[in-house]
């Protein structure tokens, strides 16, 4: 997907119930990824005044928000339908402690089984916000 910060939001949504630490490593993980796979999502590095360089950021606000698990399998449901930009993460890949195995686990499960703890998503900001508009911001 090439990001265009006039027309597209993202955000990252979390199970409400996941613990900080866990919620904290699922953002991170979609942030990363989000950045690897979207074009123009980041903007260029930038200099300080004594030329210390400072990687770019995301050109746009990237709110984490909290839902219910059940909210988040729908939002992946959704996006698909939709053909929104969607990053799922799920309860399987936090369990893993390689990417090996995390690579054997998951592609022995059908997606509809698979729990997810959180999600990224991008497309058009009014419906993105639709979406999202009513949850929690993550504190």
């Amino acid at each position: 997907m090439k990001f265009d910060a006039s027309q597209h939001r993202c955000t990252i949504i979390i199970d409400k119930d996941l613990p900080a630490g866990l919620a904290i490593n699922a953002a991170s993980v979609i942030g990363i990824s989000f950045g690897r796979t979207t074009e123009n999502l980041v903007g260029p590095d930038m200099q300080s005044l004594d030329d210390v360089n400072y990687p770019g950021v995301i050109y746009s606000p990237l709110p984490v928000l909290l839902a219910p698990g059940s909210y988040i399998q729908e939002l992946q449901r959704i996006a698909k339908e939709e053909n929104l930009y969607a990053m799922p993460f799920s309860a399987l890949a936090q369990s893993c402690k390689t990417y090996d195995e995390y690579g054997e686990r998951i592609s022995s499960v059908s997606s509809e089984n698979i729990e997810l703890v959180a999600i990224g998503l991008m497309g058009p900001k009014k419906r993105i916000t639709k979406l999202t508009g009513n949850l929690a911001l993550f504190k």
